[in-house]
């Protein structure tokens, strides 16, 4: 079960170091193991030129969360396709081609290739929402909630309280104008994965496996804040879901 410090006492705590909360961390983490992953050198040099606070555009951002099968791929194309934007993904394309080599280390390794992402990907997304929406598929609360649940053992409520420092938005990261999370039931949803019928990564077995750690990931989701997520049944077909998602963002 996650131990957390009392205010005012020494060292970091369990979660901090399964998810650096900032750049500077990110960059000291990616650092230590350098010598070992070249990878993460090759990801440390795109976070040092990634400028410091990067700031939007005046298009809106908006973040497509959820579980694997609940339709971020369909529904965040479509609303590209309606909304003329342009679509990205955490994490971007210049280094997902690393994603097996961090899926196979200790957790804040991993972590922190992730948050780096989100990073990498601020810089892509402020340049983007200058011309156009932008549409995203994943950003951090997917890192954020992933983390939370692994390092948390046992039920729902043995989660951080509501109100932990954990579900807070890094202050230095871009953030979006509106976070959607879809979800559905989950019967259904492995239902659609294995109609799919792709090959499952590490943390989607587990969800399979272990329905705790689902519930886990699930709860941690609805606990963001600043930004928080908007929950969004992605059950109905992908024409009712997305004329729910676009009246969702007119809205906003």
């Amino acid at each position: 079960m996650l131990r957390r410090c009392a205010p005012g006492s020494p060292g970091p705590r369990p979660m901090v170091r399964a998810l650096p909360p900032s750049a500077s961390a990110l960059r000291q983490r990616l650092r230590q193991c350098a010598e070992r992953i070249p990878e993460a050198e090759a990801v440390l040099d795109l976070l040092e030129k990634c400028p410091e606070h990067q700031k939007k555009g005046g298009f809106p951002v908006i973040v497509f969360e959820g579980l694997d099968a609940t339709g971020k791929t369909t529904v965040t194309q479509a609303v590209k396709d309606t909304l003329n934007g342009v679509l990205l993904r955490s994490p971007p394309a210049c280094i997902s081609q690393w994603r097996t080599i961090f899926d196979d280390e200790p957790t804040p390794i991993k972590r922190a290739f992730y948050a780096a992402g989100n990073y990498i990907l601020a810089s892509e997304i402020a340049k983007a929402s200058t011309q156009a929406p932008v549409i995203i598929d994943r950003y951090w609360h997917s890192t954020a909630a992933y983390t939370i649940a692994t390092e948390t053992s046992g039920e729902v409520q043995d989660l951080p309280p509501a109100q932990d420092e954990v579900y807070q938005w890094p202050e230095d990261l871009l953030k979006p104008d509106l976070v959607l999370l879809l979800t559905v039931d989950p019967d259904e949803r492995v239902r659609r994965l294995q109609h799919r019928g792709l090959q499952k990564t590490k943390e989607e077995a587990e969800l399979e496996a272990n329905n705790l750690f689902r519930q886990r990931v699930e709860e941690s989701y609805r606990r963001m804040v600043n930004p928080a997520c908007q929950e969004v049944d992605a059950s109905p077909s992908k024409e009712e879901v997305l004329k729910t998602v676009l009246q969702l963002i007119k809205k906003h």
